[in-house]
């Protein structure tokens, strides 16, 4: 199958989810205080500080003015140790409502620190301000300190922790529902590497998605890839990879390391796939976890998407038999219902419909001449002109194929009757069998009607010869406005070599 290039969901990349913070840059941590030597005792303190190895970076302001500019900037800061009484009696106060109302920011561990206990009594503060604690300076010795900012770290790793978990598992449920919304394995190539990119952060990584192909023997393994971040070839997995999804593929579980991840999934039919993914800085947990279930989200979606293509393509080969053994019946050529398929759908596309629309169109348009199965022979096949009565007979079609289909429930076969019932209407009003004009004719009736004209006057018939590519041309031409809906007549004619490419593509 033909592998996409990375397409990313817009709707997904555009969320107002808090900005995931860096977990490989130094934790920090902002001082403010307008006092210069709480500023040099803290940090004197907090001296090569480290938490979990990641060192600690102190940013420091001397009033809450500064300190909101600060915050403003730098979103990842993990606590605020402030001091209540500076530019005025409670501009510490007045920070942490901005902090948490104007601002919003709610991971940041905020800490009051006071000289002045009497300004801001601690039970009214803890109980009327968003704070994590509060303490007087004189209390706050060294080691106390030091736990503080302990107790403070830990509880900011675990809210993005948890606030990670969440958003991952939301774009996860974003995901699934993109995937629902594949109509082929094509689209879902092109969408599972931005869904996995998107999930953990990932640029152009090695991310690649197969399924195990059994062969006959059961002795061997063959891996399609269904989706591959390397353009250049994207169908080939390196000798590295492969060894390792094969690996996994006989110990049946995912692989958890730090340098990828391969999840293993199998579906209710048995189908073996597998997902690996790698990163230059190590997989963490987390991104197992996520990638872990997203993979089996993966096989759903794989499964019911194969199962659509499969069920998609037994319609349009049981609408070319179907065409096609009419078109027999009646001795004309036998690629007729393909080419008007094909005319049919990029009449469709060209003309603004929908890819959902235009494909309907494709798979019913052969079924438009479905009447003729009624038609005696001896007037189907007659090579000269039919009598009066023969004529009357042959109108019929058009209304015996809409009543052969019209109670069908299949949407496929309902827009067949459609097309089988109006692709004799002409836009001036003088066709059969209602007499319908302009936009009355439904637009698939409309499409028909030229394709079918097209490749009819092209073709060889049992009362005709094929007519030479300009004389169709200047028949189209003619026949815009009057026969045909004018604005499809101009698109054949403007594209008209992706027409003949259709034609070419499938001769008699």
């Amino acid at each position: 199958m033909s592998n996409e290039n990375f397409l990313f969901d817009e709707d997904l990349v555009s969320d107002d989810s808090p900005p995931e913070p860096n977990m490989a840059a130094p934790w920090m941590a902002l001082v403010v205080d307008d006092d210069e030597s709480i500023h040099q005792i803290t940090a004197l303190v907090l001296n090569n500080f480290e938490f979990e190895q990641r060192p600690l970076r102190l940013l420091h302001a001397y009033s809450a003015a500064e300190a909101e500019k600060i915050i403003v900037s730098n979103p990842d800061i993990a606590l605020a140790i402030i001091d209540v009484v500076m530019e005025t009696q409670h501009a510490g106060l007045e920070l942490v409502k901005i902090i948490r109302q104007h601002i919003k920011n709610q991971r940041m561990r905020l800490i009051l620190r006071t000289g002045q206990p009497g300004e801001a009594p601690e039970e009214h503060v803890i109980r009327d301000y968003d704070i994590n604690d509060y303490k007087n300076k004189t209390e706050v010795t060294a080691i106390k300190l030091k736990t503080l900012f302990y107790a403070a770290l830990r509880s900011y790793r675990d809210i993005c922790i948890i606030e990670n978990h969440k958003a991952g598992l939301e774009k996860i449920i974003g995901c699934t529902t993109s995937f629902l919304q594949c109509s082929s394995l094509r689209q879902f190539a092109s969408l599972i590497l931005g869904q996995v990119a998107f999930l953990l952060g990932l640029e152009r990584e090695q991310l690649y998605c197969c399924a195990a192909i059994n062969n006959v023997d059961h002795n061997d393994v063959a891996l399609e890839v269904i989706a591959s971040s390397n353009s250049a070839k994207p169908s080939t997995l390196p000798a590295d990879v492969v060894s390792k999804i094969l690996h996994v593929q006989q110990a049946k579980q995912s692989y958890y390391g730090e340098d990828c991840f391969i999840g293993y999934f199998t579906t209710h039919k048995g189908s073996e796939n597998f997902l690996y993914v790698s990163k230059g800085s190590k997989l963490e947990q987390t991104d197992h976890q996520l990638l872990s279930y997203f993979s089996h989200n993966i096989a759903i979606a794989y499964e019911n998407i194969r199962l659509r293509e499969l069920m998609r393509e037994s319609q349009r080969e049981l609408s070319y038999i179907l065409g096609e053994a009419v078109e027999k019946r009646s001795k004309e050529t036998g690629s007729h219902v393909k080419r008007v398929a094909n005319y049919s759908y990029l009449l469709a596309v060209k003309c603004g419909l929908s890819e959902f629309e235009a494909e309907k169109i494709k798979l019913a348009s052969p079924l438009h001449d479905l009447g003729k199965i009624a038609i005696p022979d001896h007037i189907l096949n007659k090579p000269g002109k039919h009598t009066e009565e023969e004529w009357a007979i042959m109108l019929q079609h058009a209304e015996l194929g809409y009543q052969i289909l019209q109670n069908s429930n299949n949407e496929i076969l309902q827009m067949g009757a459609i097309i089988a019932q109006q692709h004799h209407e002409k836009w001036n009003g003088k066709g059969y069998p209602q007499g319908l004009s302009g936009h009355n004719i439904h637009i698939a009736g409309r499409i028909t009607a030229l394709a079918d004209v097209f490749d009819a006057l092209g073709s060889d018939r049992c009362y005709k010869k094929a007519w030479p590519l300009n004389d169709i041309i200047e028949l189209i031409a003619a026949e815009s406005g009057q026969h045909f809906d004018p604005a499809l007549a101009d698109i054949l004619l403007k594209h008209l070599d992706a027409f003949l490419a259709i034609r070419d593509a499938y001769p008699d």
